[in-house]
């Protein structure tokens, strides 16, 4: 009886533990400093833009590649060799170190990186000021 006790007592622990660290996870984020900061030292940041075709027509920050929040999903599952044909780089792999999606102000940021977490992109983050915080503070 103490044996299933003890047991038990370490399972609880463990998927509270489990649970934590994927919430932390899923609501990683990121402010405009971290982001200057990764773009002036990473060669392998990938910033993924999910606002529409339509929205980053009038403006993107630099070196962003445009990935509609509604094809997030399907992008992130697509073969290597076809994400790199419709995408122009390469896929990121489960566990690139720095992969951080945003959007016009962050609700759509949010979603996308909660999805990659779903899919196993252990490091996704968001950038949480969006287009929106670049545009104003950094004049482009």
């Amino acid at each position: 009886m103490i044996t299933i006790r003890y047991f038990s007592h370490r399972l609880r622990q463990h998927l509270h533990r489990q649970l934590h660290t994927t919430t932390r996870m899923a609501n990683k984020e990121i402010s405009l400093e971290d982001l200057k900061e990764l773009m002036g030292k990473k060669q392998d940041l990938i910033l993924i833009d999910v606002r529409t075709r339509e929205e980053v027509a009038k403006g993107q920050i630099p070196g962003s590649i445009n990935i509609p929040l509604d094809t997030v999903e399907a992008a992130l599952i697509m073969h290597p060799e076809d994400f790199k044909a419709k995408y122009g780089i390469n896929k990121p792999p489960l566990d690139a170190p720095e992969l951080v999606f945003h959007c016009q102000m962050g609700k759509r940021g949010v979603a996308a990186t909660s999805k990659a977490h779903e899919l196993g992109y252990i490091n996704a983050c968001n950038y949480t000021g969006g287009y929106k915080e670049w545009s104003e503070k950094e004049g482009k």
